[in-house]
């Protein structure tokens, strides 16, 4: 069964045009990743106002890229964007789970 999973996130200010150079250019043994861990939709949007980011994920029940946490390739990730984001000491994103209160199948 698919559920749907939101976070959100930050970038530093003046990092829009840096975040999708990179994610543009994501590399493929990431999205091989996402894809085997059962995550099928992945969508980020950014907020111009806040220098925030959502994101969407339609994930495999119990599935999340939140959950990935110990994989090299998840963690030379955070490296590689920590620099233009918000991130933990550990260089993981700072985000947080967003709980939905509506969907209109």
């Amino acid at each position: 069964m698919k559920e749907r999973l939101a976070f959100k996130m930050k970038l530093k200010e003046g990092q829009k045009e840096e975040y999708y150079k990179r994610h543009n250019a994501i590399w493929p043994e990431l999205k091989l990743l996402l894809k085997q861990t059962g995550i099928s939709e992945y969508s980020i949007f950014f907020d111009e106002e806040s220098n925030s980011l959502f994101a969407f994920q339609k994930v495999e029940s119990g599935a999340s890229s939140q959950d990935l946490s110990e994989n090299p390739i998840v963690k030379k990730w955070w490296d590689y964007m920590a620099d233009i984001m918000e991130v933990r000491s550990d260089n993981s994103p700072i985000s947080k789970v967003l709980e939905e209160v509506f969907y209109l199948e």
